[in-house]
């Protein structure tokens, strides 16, 4: 887990993908690599996303990969198996981080209120995901939730270019989660020049 703080500590925001075509993922990580921003949080989202995960690990062994979106432990064990560094929930599901745990991945759960932080911390997790962050009172519930308990915390959902810098101001906040430099749309037609734009930003908030 400190290998992961330390290497997250040196990014500003995690990049949070759903690919549609694993043969794009290559590509990708180099994109991200070369721009500035050498993680990525696969969502599990797409029936691409375990491949895409192997090829961008098979073309960059150092990249940080997560696996976002795990449901269920099929899709933990998936992940796993694909090379992944850890993973990432929406909700804090029990029986998934203990299973999680059980494997020796790290799991960063969602959560969104203190109910939910106590229980992260009885599995004596100390990073969660703060979500969805700006739907769940942004800055301001985090501030909240910073005050009462040890954790760090990554938040994500509603979070670009405007607000980012509100979040990194936070002592809690370790990184942010954000999907804005890397659309969908940019990553289906290959559009690697303009997406390397918009990564190269993003490194730079």
């Amino acid at each position: 887990m400190n290998r992961l703080i330390e290497k997250l500590k040196k990014i500003s925001v995690v990049p949070v993908i759903t690919i549609n075509n694993a043969q794009h993922g290559a590509a990708l990580a180099k994109t991200l690599v070369e721009n500035g921003l050498p993680c990525a949080e696969v969502t599990f989202r797409t029936s691409a996303a375990v491949q895409a995960i192997k090829n961008m690990r098979a073309a960059y062994p150092e990249i940080l990969i997560g696996a976002g979106t795990v449901l269920t432990t099929q899709q933990v064990d998936q992940a796993i198996e694909a090379g992944v560094d850890f993973i990432v929930s929406p909700g804090f599901n029990p029986k998934i981080v203990a299973y999680c745990q059980q494997k020796n991945v790290i799991i960063i759960p969602g959560l969104n209120n203190p109910s939910l932080v106590e229980q992260a911390l009885e599995f004596n997790l100390t990073t969660v995901k703060f979500f969805p962050a700006e739907a769940s009172g942004g800055v301001a519930m985090l501030k909240a939730l910073s005050a009462v308990y040890p954790m760090s915390f990554m938040p994500t959902g509603g979070i670009g270019p405007k607000n980012i810098k509100d979040y990194t101001a936070l002592p809690s906040v370790l990184v942010c989660g954000g999907s804005w430099m890397v659309p969908n749309h940019l990553i289906d037609s290959e559009s690697w020049d303009e997406l390397g734009k918009l990564i190269a930003e993003a490194a730079n908030l």
